[in-house]
Formats: structure tokens, sequence, C-alpha cells
């Protein structure tokens, strides 16, 4: 494979009339949220609107020997499957995996932005699902395309692309148990959902945080009490949820106090947490959208890497109890919030619920009906230590299209097909690559996709796959 070909190849794929571009922006248009997020999901015909859209470009570009499909399960959401026979190199499946389905818009966005709204600034297209991860499907067939146009030989290769991944993809392991004679054996898993830590040079993901989700509920009255009658009688629901909460979290640093859901850090993961950091510096912290003066709990960039990768961290995500700042002046008889707890990659997800209700429950403050209500928990991922050939792969890659090192750095979120995939196909390579960097913004407003990030990680998974034949 030549590199100045296959960029110029994927790059023309992408800005050409009619192009991956203007696709996008149809699929930026339409709200399909994830079902999580839209009750309505299979009656309103938005996330038939954009596998449509998706599976008729696909069709339309008419690649050789690829077979696509839309896969229906009833009462799921659809999922979009393709099969490329190999081309020289027999006996291995490569598995390509992205989404379609969209977080809900988040308000407000920036002036002249909108989710459904397609507006290019600066090389980045912004709007809602473009980069978490409509443009998963369009890279995977483009890299297909762009080793038939040199000639490359490659393994058989599926393309998997699901519609509840921002709702945990409650409905793929269906799926995946539905279609799991057609997947075959994969040995290599390609996923494009993840982040990278600039846009200057190719990322590897290597792990993946879990997630622990609950309700802490603090109740103390029967009903309302007026606080001039009841204040300093009455232990405010408030107080107390403040003194339990301080069990989980130190109020000062932040660090969780829960042993249970610390696991040790592997050795190479905070090598590799300093090797990137040496890259990022304080854009680890600084690209992040502080009010003026607000400062990040560390300025050690090392050290917040390994935060947000590897140690469990409390995040209020939600409340309920509390009336709008009109309301009146009375002690109210409860308050709840809801609890993200992000768990390290290789903890035990299964730990957490208990070990954290008996933490937030036990010995209440004053008496009060203290409730930890769990919502789920959702393992991490970490993956394994990469082969010789891919190591190199990845290396001569990035230094192909960025003219940069491939660095490697673990993520703060969760994706559930990574672990669920990593028990069915223990002996399998994982490329975990993406697209979100410094202020994407995924799930949040004035989310975009950096374009050319977009082509060059393309044209990385491209060489990757032709690495993956010749190491065959």
């Amino acid at each position: 494979m030549q590199a100045d070909k296959t960029l110029q190849f994927v790059s023309d794929r992408f800005y050409e009339e009619g192009g991956i571009v203007e696709l996008l922006k149809k699929y930026i248009e339409i709200p399909n949220q994830s079902p999580h997020y839209d009750s309505a999901w299979a009656t309103n015909g938005y996330m038939d609107a954009a596998v449509d859209l998706l599976v008729n470009w696909a069709k339309a570009q008419q690649v050789p020997g690829l077979a696509i499909e839309v896969v229906r399960i009833e009462g799921r959401t659809p999922l979009i499957f393709m099969e490329l026979p190999a081309n020289g190199v027999e006996g291995e499946t490569v598995l390509l995996y992205g989404h379609m389905d969209k977080q809900p818009p988040l308000l407000p966005w920036a002036e002249g932005l909108g989710p459904y709204l397609p507006v290019i600034r600066e090389g980045k297209l912004y709007g809602r699902g473009g980069a978490d991860d409509g443009y998963s499907l369009f890279s995977s067939v483009t890299a297909i395309k762009a080793l038939q146009a040199q000639g490359a030989k490659y393994p058989r290769t599926v393309v998997i692309v699901e519609a509840s991944e921002e709702s945990g993809s409650p409905d793929l392991p269906a799926y995946i148990e539905h279609l799991k004679e057609r997947i075959g054996n994969v040995s290599l898993v390609v996923c494009l959902d993840s982040g990278c830590g600039n846009y200057e040079q190719f990322w590897l993901t290597t792990s993946l945080r879990g997630v622990a989700m609950g309700v802490l509920k603090v109740s103390v009255l029967k009903e309302g009490v007026h606080s001039g009658s009841a204040s300093g009688i009455i232990p405010s629901s408030f107080r107390v949820l403040r003194q339990v909460l301080s069990r989980l979290e130190n109020p000062e640093t932040g660090e969780i106090l829960c042993p249970e859901l610390y696991v040790d850090i592997p050795a190479e993961r905070v090598t590799q947490a300093h090797e990137a950091a040496k890259y990022l510096g304080d854009s680890v912290y600084s690209e992040m959208p502080f009010l003026e003066g607000v400062q990040p709990v560390l300025t050690d960039p090392a050290e917040l890497l390994l935060n947000k990768t590897w140690r469990p961290q409390l995040a209020v995500v939600g409340g309920e109890g509390l009336p709008s700042l009109e309301g009146g002046n009375v002690m109210r008889t409860h308050t709840s919030i809801k609890l993200s707890i992000r768990l390290p990659p290789t903890g035990d997800a299964s730990v957490a619920i208990p070990a954290l209700k008996k933490l937030l429950e036990e010995n209440p403050p004053y008496g009060a009906k203290v409730e930890y209500i769990p919502l789920g928990a959702v393992a991490g991922w970490a993956s394994p230590v990469l082969a010789p050939w891919l190591s190199e792969a990845v290396s001569k890659a990035s230094q192909d299209f960025f003219k940069k090192p491939c660095l490697q750095f673990g993520e703060g979120g969760t994706i559930p097909f990574m672990g669920m995939l990593g028990k069915q196909f223990p002996k399998a390579e994982f490329v975990i690559t993406g697209v979100l960097g410094p202020a994407s913004n995924a799930h949040g407003p004035n989310e975009f996709l950096h374009l050319d990030m977009a082509v060059k990680v393309t044209a990385c998974v491209t060489h990757i796959l032709a690495d993956f034949g010749n190491k065959a």
C-alpha cells in the first residue's frame, strides 16, 4: 500500500461533490436519538431514516463482493450487517464496529449551531452524531474500497453498525448471538467509537472504564414543614445527604473512599499515561470549557490521565426533590441525587453495588432513611498487549499519515460492546480508535467531527488491515 495514494483516495471520497461530508450533513439532520432518550423511536421513523441513508450510500459504492443487510429482531433497534469475502487471506476475520444512534440535543448550543443543523467551521463539522459516531460506516466502507483500489490482500471482513450504543447497547447481545455463525471467529476487532488525545497523531484506546449508576435518596419527613418552624429541629435532608456522600468521596480532593472500587494499575498503563502526557501537556485540562478562574483538580497531566482512566471517580448527574428557585420556604421531605461512578477497567462491577450500598446506607445520620437504589453496573474493559505485528502496523500508520508516533491511552467512557467481544473472542487483537478529541464534546453541546482527523484515521485503518493481510 502506498500511503500517498491511500490518503488521496480517502480524502477524495470525503470531500468530493456528493461525497461523505455531504452525506454526513444529511445524517446530522436526522434526530435519531438512542432508545433510552426517545421512547417513540420505533414509530417516529428517525432511526429508519438514518438506516436508509447509510445503507443506500453503502450500496451506491458498489464495492465488489460486499453484501449489505439490515437485520431486525422484533422489539429491538435495527442493525446494519456487512460481509466481505477474503482476498488472499484465508481463515481470518476482521470485525469493524460503529453505531448510528445519537445522544439527546443537550441545549443550548452556540450561536449559529444546533444538534441537527450541520455547520462546517474551520474544518470541523458541527452537529449531533457526526463524530459519535456516524462517520464510522463511511470510514469502514471507504477503507475497504481503498484496499481494493490498490489491489491489497485483506481478510474476510464483517462490519456491524448498531443503533443502541448510546443506551448501553442493550440490543447488541441478541444480535451477536443471532449472527454468531455469520460473524465467525474474529481475529481482529477495529472499533471507531473512541477518542484521541489530539488531532496530530493516531491514538489507540487501551482501556475503558466501567460504570455503576444509582440513586442516593435521603428522606426525613412525612410532609414538608415551614423552615421557620423546623430548621434547627429537623435535620435537613440535603445536609444528611452531604454527610453520607462524604463517606464515598473526599469533598476536598474528590478521592473515592470506597476501597472495593480500586484496582492496581498495570505498570505498562502508567508508562503509557506518562508518554501521552509528554505530548499533551496541559492540554489534558486546558481544553476543557472551564469558566474563567476555575482550576482542575490537579495540574500533573499524567496523574489526570490516570484519574480519568484507571481510578474510580464520582459525578452527580441528576437530582430530585429540589423545587425551582421560585419555590416556597419549606423544609423538604427528601433529597435524591443520581450518581455516576466510573469504575477501573479491570474492576469487578458486581462488587461495586453491594459495597456502595453498605457504605452509604449503614448507620445513617440522625436515623434518617437513606437508600442507595442501584440502576445497574457495567464492567470496564482492558485490551491485551499488542502483538508485535500490530504494534508495528499502528506505529507505521501513524508515521505515514501523521508524521508522528502512535500513542496509547485509556478512555474514561464505557463501550459495553468491547467487553462483550473481549469475552466472546478472547484471542482477538483490538484496535480501538476514534476522532473524539479535544473540545469535540460528544454527548454535549457543540459536538463536532474533525474532518481531516476522520480522513487520516480512515487511512490508518486501511493500512492496518493491509498489514494484517501481509502478516497472515
